[in-house]
């Protein structure tokens, strides 16, 4: 059997480290371990392993992945957001509005938060460490995987779909649900968290893959154009950087065409002027 390596163990770092801490941690190691420096046998080893956490934990997809591994073999909550399934009044930092098809919640995400956020949303409770708040005020979006494991009781464990927000409860002797036992949603336990920059509401999306495009994640534009809050567009600065990315990228490409059409152009008509003139 493989053995499991916690990586936040390895780098001596907590499991909501933010990726500054966890770059932070990797040089300060990587100069201690580096072959040239450190001569036990086992150099080569630890290098190995302190590159691969390092890899793992800095891309926020691998890390994801990663964090579900680590909560099952560890048992407890995952990396950067926890989420409770209980029942629960709504913290005093946030209050709650329904839309015309949906609920939406206003916390204080600014720039002053030193603590956990804490809301319900859609019938589930969230606790955002402060990085995770902090990036979903500077960003529009947070996307994680709820923890059920820290929540269970003596004998049960309750789920909650974020897809159909449908409730179940399993045996915690029982093996996890693959599927929502409703929709039948494999990704019932990921959440994608969205927030507006102009109004500062905060929503959750039912849709999170695209199951058409090989289940790839959906952008939040893909899903909401406007804000569904208050109907502006551009409300969403990591949605906005990358649709600026886009458009320059294909600005550059008719540039370059019409370049390139420019000088077929010119190359022709040289070539008829030459044989004109002979």
């Amino acid at each position: 059997m493989e053995t499991f390596t916690d990586y936040y163990s390895l780098l001596g770092i907590d499991a909501h480290a933010s990726s500054d801490t966890i770059k932070a941690a990797f040089k300060k190691l990587a100069l201690k371990y580096h072959p040239d420096v450190y001569k036990g046998d086992d150099a080569q080893e630890r290098m190995r392993l302190l590159l691969l956490a390092y890899q793992t934990l800095s891309d926020s997809d691998e890390r994801r992945i990663y964090d579900v591994q680590r909560a099952e073999h560890l048992g407890g909550g995952l990396n950067g957001t926890s989420a409770s399934p209980q029942h629960s009044s709504t913290s005093g930092a946030a209050s709650t509005a329904r839309g015309s098809d949906r609920r939406f919640v206003f916390p204080k995400l600014d720039g002053s938060i030193a603590t956990s956020v804490a809301f319900e949303l859609d019938g589930f409770s969230y606790t955002l460490w402060p990085d995770d708040a902090s990036m979903l005020r500077r960003e529009g979006m947070l996307r994680g995987v709820a923890s059920e494991s820290a929540h269970r009781t003596t004998t049960n464990v309750e789920h909650y779909c974020h897809r159909c927000h449908h409730r179940w409860t399993l045996s915690s002797q029982a093996q996890q649900d693959t599927v929502c036992p409703a929709c039948r949603a494999r990704d019932w336990a990921e959440y994608l968290l969205l927030s507006c920059i102009h109004c500062h509401a905060v929503f959750e999306s039912q849709e999170i893959r695209d199951k058409i495009h090989g289940s790839r994640l959906y952008f939040p534009y893909e899903l909401f154009p406007l804000c569904p809050n208050c109907r502006r567009s551009q409300w969403c600065p990591a949605e906005n950087e990358r649709v600026n990315v886009l458009r320059a990228a294909e600005a550059r490409r008719r540039a370059l065409l019409l370049l390139g059409a420019f000088l077929v152009v010119a190359f022709v008509a040289g070539i008829l002027l030459y044989v004109v003139v002979r």
